[in-house]
């Protein structure tokens, strides 16, 4: 019998059914996580209870598709970007935007709060992340990171670093104590990247059905996790309950599960179809033992438990 840090949670807890089209993200509340936040295609941003499934707010104000959602430490306010080129910061409480960042010249696939929720960054099409500071009444973003030859696909920040993935196929760290970039080569385009939390490994999702486990230190290749369909649309990777595992949907709607240390797929191969379409974004909860939620091209967002 599987121990619990890597079962992979299959039961269908509760179906969020209230956007239009295409969902694009889901991510939990920080904290205990007792809600979910969801960005789709209907350009509207949706607060849900995890437990009955049902929409508290909606949050309106963009004016294309919500590509990226990232909630502060406190959850009293979360980032948005999207289709819009403008990087918005909400007032959860009110629904009520505090802040409208505008720079970029393409839609904005990425974002991210700093640990203090200081600082927001901002990955665009246009191959930039741009830095915005919360605290300032300026509008004007404090610092732009140009290096990358094509779209940012995805942005983690720390209080010390800012990582950034690309369809150009670099992973780049940008330490902002030493002010120093290290680039490394994926051969494919990165569509997500996720660090471990001591930060000392990045796993890496790229289109070519293929996840990668780095160590940061040596760049040494720790384990790659294959099995999945992953080749022409943005889809997320994360670890489960412990890091014990690690978790990825694809573009058949199935959702993988590996052991990290071993490789090996959990489960039936393949695993039974959890959503219509691509999947586009997977999220373990952040504290819970065997939940996590699904986002998907089918229109729903899927909350699972063991």
């Amino acid at each position: 019998m599987s121990s619990a840090s890597t079962i992979v949670p299959r039961r269908l807890h509760a179906s969020l059914n209230g956007h239009k089209g295409p969902i694009h993200i889901a991510t939990y509340a920080k904290g205990s996580a007792q809600y979910i936040l969801t960005g789709g295609q209907d350009r509207t941003i949706k607060l849900w209870n995890k437990e009955s499934g049902s929409i508290v707010k909606t949050y309106s104000g963009h004016g294309y598709e919500v590509l990226s959602i990232s909630v502060s430490p406190e959850n009293a306010k979360f980032a948005s970007s999207g289709g819009d080129r403008v990087a918005y910061v909400w007032d959860v409480a009110s629904g009520e935007t505090l802040r409208r960042y505008s720079g970029h010249l393409g839609r904005i696939n990425a974002i991210q709060f700093n640990p203090d929720a200081s600082v927001v960054a901002s990955g665009s099409f246009d191959g930039t992340v741009k830095l915005w500071d919360i605290r300032s009444q300026s509008r004007n973003a404090i610092q732009t990171l140009d290096d990358a030859r094509d779209s940012i696909s995805s942005i983690q920040i720390t209080s010390s670093e800012i990582i950034t993935g690309s369809v150009d196929g670099y992973v780049r760290s940008y330490d902002l104590r030493k002010g120093k970039l290290t680039s490394d080569y994926l051969g494919h385009p990165v569509t997500h990247i996720l660090p471990t939390k001591d930060s000392l490994s990045l796993l890496i999702t790229t289109l070519n059905s293929t996840l990668r486990l780095f160590d940061r230190a040596n760049g040494t290749l720790l384990n790659s996790y294959r099995g999945h369909k992953n080749e022409s649309y943005r889809t997320s990777a994360c670890f489960g309950y412990g890091e014990a595992t690690v978790l990825c949907g694809d573009e058949d709607g199935r959702i993988w599960g590996w052991n990290l240390l071993e490789g090996d797929i959990i489960g039936i191969n393949p695993p039974p179809k959890a959503h219509e379409k691509v999947i586009t974004w997977l999220e373990h909860h952040p504290i819970s033992e065997a939940e996590m939620v699904s986002a998907s091209a089918d229109g729903t967002a899927k909350i699972w438990r063991a």
